[in-house]
């Protein structure tokens, strides 16, 4: 196993970092996953044989910490990111300081490759915090390493995602499913086709440049909520979220969040997040894409209902259920 390739993933304990370890130690990769708790992270080490995936302690805010993960690393795949401000993890410090600081080291240190998931519609100028510091971090990346390889995917879904799971729970609540941004279009794309492309960018296995990453549907997230109540089997009236209510909800939650000090973060609606549901979610036109890396991405509607199932009003028996009543119609 010595002789094998080594690729250190900062965030690699995450959801789509964790995916990103799982293939690339099954193709033969030494994988160290750098991240602030590796106690936590254990999970990874069941990714390949004894000793081959590794995770170890790490602080993107420094670079000592980013220094001492790197050593000795053929390929580097950074996927820290947050979706909320949580301390001293702010968009700047995590999306553009971070980001900058693991490229200027990788450079630094000779690295091969460099990959760098970033997010769709990252841009500088973006009204939204959070996309505007993706873009700022994708451009700290470019200034140290030119030849990296920039991944913009869009809304990610998987067993463990934060989007149809949020959406599924929500059905549990009552007879209306309150959607934010109702009307917005959005290109969700599986974490396992995300977790490939990272995988074959890290061998050198794609051109430098930026790539955006879509799944094969642009849906608005009204459709999204069809398909989340046609996996769940409920019913429920979908009533869209005025974007001034959905700003003024996340305002609400945003200053509960300060008025207990930090104490609990605001994970449901941020006032960033009903910004940026303004904002189109769907790869531009004349970008790289998944086509140019040779994955046929993948439809949800192929995945969500191997997960979503715990949803359902009888759960994993609602089959045996539904069976059970056309006996009796019968």
């Amino acid at each position: 196993m010595s002789a094998a390739k080594l690729v250190t993933i900062y965030g690699g304990s995450g959801f789509l970092g964790r995916q990103i370890a799982r293939i690339m130690a099954a193709e033969g990769w030494r994988v160290r996953v750098a991240v602030r708790r590796p106690n936590q992270a254990g999970v990874v080490r069941t990714y390949g044989a004894p000793g081959q995936v590794e995770p170890v302690p790490c602080n993107v805010r420094d670079d000592l910490s980013v220094t001492a993960c790197m050593a000795d690393a053929d390929a580097v795949i950074n996927c820290v990111g947050i979706l909320v401000h949580e301390g001293k993890n702010t968009f700047d410090a995590v999306h553009e300081e971070a980001a900058g600081r693991v490229a200027r080291i990788a450079a630094e240190r000779g690295v091969a490759h460099v990959v760098h998931v970033s997010a769709l519609g990252a841009d500088p100028a973006s009204p939204s915090r959070y996309a505007a510091s993706k873009g700022r971090g994708e451009a700290a990346v470019l200034t140290h390493r030119p030849d990296a390889v920039i991944l913009r995917p869009s809304i990610i879904f998987g067993s463990d995602d934060r989007f149809y799971n949020r959406i599924a729970a929500m059905t549990r609540l009552g007879p209306i499913l309150l959607v934010p941004g109702a009307n917005c279009p959005v290109q969700p794309v599986y974490v396992e086709d995300v977790a490939h492309a990272a995988a074959m960018a890290a061998a050198g296995k794609a051109e430098p440049g930026i790539y955006e990453l879509g799944g094969p549907d642009v849906l608005t997230m009204r459709d999204v909520a069809r398909q989340v109540l046609v996996a769940t089997d409920r019913r429920r009236a979908i009533i869209g979220l005025p974007h001034w209510l959905a700003g003024v909800m996340g305002s609400v939650l945003d200053a509960g969040q300060v008025v207990v000090g930090g104490l609990l973060t605001n994970r449901i609606l941020t006032r960033d997040q009903a910004r940026t549901l303004r904002l189109p979610n769907k790869v531009g036109e004349g970008a790289k894409t998944f086509a140019d890396l040779g994955i046929e991405p993948t439809a949800a509607p192929a995945v969500i209902a191997e997960y979503l199932w715990r949803f359902r009003p009888s759960g994993q028996y609602e089959a045996i259920t539904a069976s059970a009543k056309n006996l009796r119609n019968n």
